[in-house]
């Protein structure tokens, strides 16, 4: 009931002061009226609770109003730092160089500077705040201080202003009269309000177009100078097909009259003063170029010839289009070189009947050639089976009196005997490889086959002259004829340790993917660049001080003509005084490295990653692991030198001089030698290759000792797929 004494609109002051009144009032009649029953004390009672209500509403009256005046003080300190904050931005916008403008988020004018259109007047008298973005642009596009761009009115204007407008960052330049310019710099804000900025660069556009009109002047004096120099006439026409420029060679070269060179003449007329003294080759061609000038016709560039009517001089001309779509000609005097081609097209057309008349003669002297090795091929094959017949009877006649009276002569004797069976089987076979009635069958051949009775064969004369004779086994098998493949690598061979006389020979073979090749290397004199074109020609020997004894030069021949007929390829590599090495390259048998394992009962791994040409160094003090890793290489493949220690290792190196792609190292060598120091010893000397270190040994510290040196390691027993492994990474490498 008591909230009806007061109006809660009311002020708080005012509703302080009459709850007052109230509670004065009431006291009074309390004292006033008191009478016996104890009524006064009631309403005295009644007094009090009033009392107590009144100042406890007072209080939180007081409170409340406590807490309106701290707002009002915190809006006023509010108000006062934006009015502030205005203030600051007012004058900072006030203070740049540059005119600038602020657009809300819905394109809104909200402020802008003194400077913002002030090259513009109407502009800037139109401007204020609340001026909508699409109404700005239609007042700047209706100023009067605007210079429109050719062929755009106040509309293109605006809308292509309104298209940049839609972009978030853009810069362009504004021309207005009397050659005055704006740089616009328009930005989106955070918010997504415009900012604009205008900045006049008036000055610096003015100055950048006189320093190009400086910079076009010198090029054009440049250009002049240029063109003055150059040997052939030059005439440059404008879009519209006039006369711009032209050389002083050009005058010389076409004899016109001064008339003809006018600034401003239409290229027909030009060409009309051509036409009197110069004529093209058909009509076609000057309906083309007329074409050409018109545009009707792209404008690739067009070249023609023409002729001076009264001297024959002869003009090549070509004609490009340049970026201003004028064009420019040129002329060059080309009648030395045509006259020059028609003597070459007429001293060629001589050669020509002349080399046919020799080619005639030497068709008729080389079938002739033909015919003649033809009937010496028959004569030498007749004559060495005739002569072979009575040499081997001597020889058995000898062989009866070996122990008569003179054995030293007959041993001669029957070394002749034998030296002339040798040279005559020679020509015998130059007869049979000649011959083309002679065909070759090429069969599967086991390598050992041939390689191992060549070893027994060859070891004795080796050893005679104190050389180290080293044929190594092979499993590969090769698709050849078995007698010449025998004969071939005889031939090698005995060269080799004929032209050796400190070393060794050293023969061995190896994949090369589908092929495989044979390698015969010597220590001996080696083989000049000179002599390398001629050894493998009949009767050539590169020793001419050595005796019918020894050959008669036959052998590089044979050698030559058999890989020819076999399809084998023979090459050779070789330094003087340090020795040879001939290469034989064959195909290999089919399915022969499978074929190999299976007859070994080794199981298949595939060994498809490993490239073809792999060569591996095997050091081992156990020959029985050292054998088995070279036929498991071999097995895949793979080309291996196995040595028992650093001092073979070193010396195999040399004598092959090879560098192996990779090397496989027993950790245990034997007499105070390890693995690690083995290798480091080959890497310091032949340059670093990967390397993988095999070992029993399975101490932490030997395995961290080749992590350290990017070694791989491989606990023994070796499993064979981490050694393929190992191989497959080294192969990709290599690569």
């Amino acid at each position: 009931m008591y909230d009806n004494l007061v109006d809660p609109r009311e002020p708080l002051e005012v509703q302080f002061e009459r709850l007052r009144a109230i509670s004065a009032v009431l006291m009074r009649r309390v004292e006033s009226h008191a009478d016996r029953d104890g009524a006064a004390y009631a309403q005295f009672e009644r007094a009090v609770v009033l009392e107590d209500q009144v100042r406890s509403r007072t209080q939180e009256l007081e409170r409340a109003l406590d807490l309106l005046n701290e707002s009002n003080e915190r809006l006023s300190a509010a108000n006062n730092e934006v009015e502030a904050a205005r203030r600051d931005l007012s004058d900072a916008i006030e203070a740049v160089q540059e005119g600038f403008a602020l657009f809300n988020e819905e394109d809104v004018l909200l402020l802008f500077n003194r400077r913002f259109c002030w090259q513009m007047p109407d502009v800037r008298a139109r401007l204020k705040p609340g001026l909508r973005f699409d109404e700005y642009v239609e007042i700047v596009s209706q100023s009067r201080a605007l210079h429109l761009p050719p062929d755009t009115d106040s509309g293109d204007w605006a809308n292509g202003r309104l298209d940049r407008h839609r972009q978030d960052h853009m810069i362009f330049n504004l021309g207005l009269k009397d050659d005055r310019w704006l740089q616009i710099s328009e930005h989106r804000t955070a918010n997504s309000g415009t900012a604009i900025v205008q900045t006049d660069v008036t000055d610096l556009m003015r100055t950048e177009r006189e320093q190009r009109e400086r910079l076009l002047d010198s090029q054009s004096r440049m250009i002049r100078a240029t063109l003055d120099h150059l040997d052939q006439g030059v005439a440059i026409f404008d879009a519209k097909a006039q006369l711009a420029g032209w050389n002083s060679r050009l005058k010389t070269l076409t004899a016109l009259s001064p008339h003809a060179f006018v600034l401003g003449m239409p290229f027909a007329h030009m060409a009309e003063h051509l036409s009197q003294n110069f004529h093209m080759a058909n009509r076609e061609e000057e309906r083309r170029l007329a074409l050409w000038v018109r545009g009707s016709t792209p404008r690739s560039p067009i070249s023609f010839e023409l002729t001076q009517t009264a001297t024959g001089r002869i003009l090549d001309t070509f004609s490009q289009r340049l970026p201003d779509d004028g064009f420019i000609v040129s002329f060059t005097d080309v009648t030395a070189e045509r006259r020059n081609a028609r003597d070459l097209a007429r001293v060629n057309e001589e050669l020509e009947a002349r080399v046919a008349a020799r080619t005639e003669e030497l068709q008729a002297a080389l079938l002739q050639a033909e015919r003649s090795n033809a009937a010496k091929s028959r004569f030498v094959a007749a004559a060495s089976h005739d002569l072979l017949q009575p040499l081997s009877a001597s020889k058995l006649y000898l062989s009866a009196a070996e122990d008569g009276t003179h054995p030293e002569s007959i041993r001669k004797a029957a070394e002749a005997l034998t030296s002339v069976e040798a040279i005559i089987e020679a020509l015998l076979d130059i007869s049979r490889l000649d011959t083309e009635e002679v065909r070759f069958t090429p069969v599967e051949v086991a390598l050992d086959e041939i390689l191992t009775p060549l070893s027994h064969a060859f070891a004795p004369v080796a050893a005679a002259k104190g050389l180290d004779l080293r044929i190594r086994p092979s499993r590969l098998r090769v698709m050849s004829d078995p007698s010449y493949l025998h004969r071939i690598l005889q031939n090698l061979i005995s060269n080799a340790i004929r032209y050796t006389t400190e070393g060794g020979v050293l023969v061995g073979a190896r994949r090369r993917g589908d092929s495989v090749r044979i390698d015969i290397w010597d220590t001996g004199i080696g083989i000049r660049e000179e002599d390398r074109g001629v050894i493998f020609e009949e009767f050539r020997r590169l020793n001419r001080r050595a005796s019918a004894a020894e050959g008669m030069g036959l052998g590089l021949a044979i050698v030559e003509r058999a890989c020819a007929r076999l399809g084998h390829r023979i090459s050779l590599r070789s330094q003087p005084d340090r020795g040879s090495g001939f290469i034989v390259t064959l195909r290999g048998a089919a399915q022969q490295t499978q074929a190999h394992a299976a007859a070994q009962g080794l199981p298949e791994l595939p060994v498809a990653s490993l490239p073809p040409s792999l060569l591996v160094l095997i050091v081992d003090d156990d020959d029985g692991i050292r054998n088995a890793l070279v036929a498991l290489l071999e097995r895949w493949g793979v080309s291996a030198l196995d040595a028992a220690n650093l001092a073979q290792a070193s010396a195999l190196l040399d004598e092959v001089d090879i560098i192996p792609d990779a090397i496989i190292m027993d950790y245990q060598l034997g007499n105070m030698e390890n693995g690690l120091d083995t290798a480091r010893a080959l890497h310091a000397r032949y340059g670093p290759c990967p390397t993988c270190v095999i070992s029993a040994n399975r101490a932490p510290w030997l395995r961290s000792e080749c992590a350290t040196e990017g070694w791989t390691f491989i606990p023994k027993p070796v499993p064979a797929r981490e050694l393929l492994g190992f191989l497959a990474v080294t192969g990709n490498r290599s690569d």
